[in-house]
């Protein structure tokens, strides 16, 4: 089963768990991103994250669709949260379970580097000064 969700709330491992988890896998592996209190030596205060969710989660299902048609799994969780994020917060979740590890992990690895590409989720950077930067993924397909 495929759960994609854009949320303003608090990103529950818990939750992820739930969802993930399946009988028959033996494998479930998991990314969390979160918000880390600096950047090239200035000092981080939060994350603001902003998207138009409905198109967000249609490429979030991209994904999903994407994975499966890679790698044996059975589960997939992708989680983003999106307005303040502070630090030491989660930004982003992503987890697959699957019969064997490989799969599992070669699979979360790719969700998170194709989410950063394809999907339209804009970051901005507070610092301790109050000032802030739009930052960009260096992966961003648009960029390119």
């Amino acid at each position: 089963m495929d759960h994609v969700k854009i949320t303003e709330d608090k990103l529950s491992m818990d939750e992820v768990t739930l969802l993930v988890t399946s009988p028959t896998s033996g494998a479930i592996s998991v990314f969390m991103g979160t918000t880390r209190d600096n950047f090239e030596g200035k000092k981080v205060t939060r994350l603001e994250y902003e998207c138009y969710a409905p198109m967000a989660e249609q490429e979030m299902l991209k994904i999903c669709r994407q994975i499966r048609n890679k790698w044996d799994v059975e589960n997939i969780v992708i989680l983003h949260r999106i307005g303040e994020v502070p630090v030491c917060e989660g930004s982003v979740i992503v987890a697959v379970s699957a019969p064997h590890r490989k799969e599992s992990l070669e699979a979360v690895h790719y969700a998170i580097d194709t989410l950063k590409a394809q999907v339209p989720v804009w970051k901005k950077e507070f610092y301790e000064d109050e000032t802030y930067s739009w930052k960009e993924n260096c992966e961003c397909s648009w960029k390119k």
